[in-house]
């Protein structure tokens, strides 16, 4: 599934012109390659580039390997990995690495987190801190971004991730276009927590804050309380609060200021609207307070993130 995802994810990536060009060339490579990589189910995978390939990709992704991951420990991976690992983590080069799952071991063994917040499956946190005591573990997380270096949780994480680094690359307005294509949610922030409690209430069941949530998506521009929130789903504020989070890993005000940068986002890359315009419909009602929380959650300011990501319409 790993190894799937990506390819997946980032071969359905196009541009917003009539062609629809793909953004990304994505080739799998391994130790062993050109050739077949034995798996743990009951086909192989042809990889058809070996690790040469590290030398000239923009970015690189380590799937999982569970149980070869989980053995690794510092400076134990196989000398042409570790060799093709140091040339693409240089300083002088500019490729990025990234890992999902169990991946983040060989990184780690690598001496590539070093000093850096990573993150793994949650099963595996306990022994990967344990192993490598450098590296400062986030359990609770669906991925971690140190820049060059990310990790991701498990499986379903690293769609989260590629979709993150496609936003990042292309905007929101492409992710947004990949997840439709394969139907996953459109963004899940890297903060978010790794284990729900209850991410699928029994269908049956009345006492889910799914509705209140479409409510208030369609709502985004209208000032929302958590006591409106509540009323709407006829609960208290403390059970909704505690359902909420059961439901979806954040707390109800977390997750709409969530939706508003994403709703910010749409809106700096498809209109031409002022920032204070976009403030007042994406819900911020003010431009200093939509820059507060757009540097927060997008890590530049608005201005910044349109000059990037306006796709040719200037």
């Amino acid at each position: 599934m790993e190894l799937g995802l990506v390819h997946q994810l980032f071969g359905a990536a196009r541009s917003s012109t009539p062609a629809g060009e793909r953004l990304y060339e994505v080739r799998t490579c391994a130790l062993s390659g050109p050739g077949l990589v034995r798996t743990s189910a009951d086909f192989p995978v042809g990889a058809q580039h070996g690790p040469e390939a590290l030398e000239w990709a923009d970015t690189v992704l380590i799937p999982a390997s569970h149980e070869e991951d989980e053995s690794l420990t510092p400076g134990g991976l196989a000398a042409p990995l570790a060799r093709a690992l140091d040339a693409a983590a240089a300083p002088e080069s500019r490729t990025r690495l990234a890992s999902i799952c169990t991946g983040a071991f060989v990184l780690a063994a690598a001496g590539l987190l070093d000093g850096r917040r990573a993150t793994t499956h949650w099963l595996s946190t306990d022994l990967f801190a344990r192993t490598f005591p450098s590296v400062t573990v986030d359990p609770d997380v669906l991925y971690v971004d140190e820049g060059r270096i990310l990790t991701s949780a498990g499986e379903a994480a690293g769609v989260d991730l590629c979709l993150h680094m496609i936003r990042g690359d292309h905007g929101a307005a492409v992710a947004a276009d990949v997840a439709r294509r394969t139907v996953v949610p459109p963004h899940r922030e890297g903060g978010q927590a790794q284990y729900i409690q209850r991410p699928v209430p029994a269908r049956e069941s009345a006492s889910t804050t799914s509705a209140a949530r479409a409510w208030a998506e369609e709502r985004l521009a209208t000032p929302l309380t958590l006591a409106e929130l509540a009323a709407y789903a006829s609960m208290s504020v403390r059970t909704f609060n505690r359902r909420f989070r059961e439901e979806t890993g954040l707390t109800p005000m977390r997750w709409l200021t969530q939706r508003r940068v994403d709703r910010a986002r749409e809106l700096l890359e498809s209109t031409d609207h002022t920032v204070d315009r976009v403030a007042t419909e994406a819900g911020f009602g003010t431009a200093a307070s939509l820059r507060q929380h757009f540097v927060a959650g997008v890590g530049v300011a608005p201005g910044v993130y349109r000059s990037t990501f306006r796709g040719g319409r200037d």
